[in-house]
């Protein structure tokens, strides 16, 4: 059996709201004889009147009835079809966003208030990940797009470059090497270390191992904490010195010195599934900067 049409439920309530064909079809922009067609197959579809014609036709109680059900039916239809138009545009639905602590301390912010002002009605959620969390929960599409510094994951995803930023050595003020304006690892070969587990970012932690040994030492680790506050607290409490990315420096302690690392630096790439990063995600990159041309990966 045929269901009644939403153009057959839009004729009929331009129909109940004029009771008058002539000024419906008017009204809907249409030919009178096809607007009356389609009144009178919804009528034998549903198997009942709807109205009483006349020089004024006036509704039947039938009529009366599926005139207020289906006002409210076609209302949430038109508000279901412009909800799916504003998700496709990346103006509403949901974004996902994992970020390793580091991050949050460079522009990420700023953009995530830009965005969420400019796109109220897309339901934002920021979670504060590890890199190697960040990675499978993009693989399991637990979260739409994630930052992973000096990781560049493997397909199925996908990522651009988000930003570069230099290192820098944590130094007590009070150390030796404070005074200098600018230090290189080799300065560092005979200190105490103070860095994260290796398991919350392997990429990183490797690359930091790797630079060191490239300048003639392997890194004695004393210490390690999982929070960049940590690592900054316990170096402040003379404990060993660490080297961290150049945002960490706005996490300023009293008898802490950040040093620029000469010809150092560390990268962080944002990354989504292959599919291409959602609508509501691509303006998201967009706005922190990232160059993704179009909905494609790269």
């Amino acid at each position: 059996m045929d269901s009644p049409t939403l153009t057959q439920l839009r004729y009929f309530l331009a129909v109940a709201g004029e009771l008058h064909f002539g000024r419906a079809a008017e009204r809907m922009g249409i030919a009178q004889p096809p607007l009356t067609q389609q009144i009178q197959k919804l009528e034998r579809l549903l198997g009942c009147q709807l109205l009483v014609r006349g020089r004024k036709s006036r509704l039947t109680a039938a009529g009366v009835a599926l005139a207020a059900d289906a006002r409210r039916l076609v209302d949430q239809l038109e508000e279901a079809f412009e909800r799916a138009r504003r998700t496709a545009r990346g103006e509403a639905g949901e974004l996902r966003v994992g970020v390793p602590p580091s991050v949050m301390l460079t522009g990420l912010p700023d953009a995530v208030r830009r965005y969420r002002k400019q796109y109220p009605a897309v339901g934002f959620t920021l979670r504060e990940m590890a890199t190697s969390r960040i990675e499978e929960a993009l693989r399991s599409r637990a979260i739409d797009v994630g930052f992973l510094r000096e990781a560049r994951p493997e397909p199925p995803l996908r990522s651009v470059l988000f930003l570069a930023e230099k290192l820098v050595a944590v130094l007590p003020a009070k150390h030796k090497l404070a005074a200098r304006s600018t230090l290189g690892l080799r300065d560092l070969r005979s200190e105490p270390f103070i860095f994260f587990p290796p398991q919350l970012g392997p990429a990183f932690h490797g690359m930091l191992v790797g630079a060191c040994v490239s300048a003639g030492f392997s890194p004695r680790v004393v210490q390690e904490a999982t929070q960049w506050q940590t690592v900054v607290s316990f170096v402040e409490a003379g404990m060993g010195v660490s080297i961290a990315p150049e945002s960490v420096s706005r996490l300023r302690r009293p008898g802490v010195v950040y040093r620029p690392l000469a010809s150092a630096k560390t990268v962080v790439y944002a990354s989504w599934c292959d599919d291409g990063p959602a609508p509501a995600a691509h303006r998201f990159l967009e706005l922190a900067g990232c160059r993704v041309p179009g909905r494609e990966t790269s």
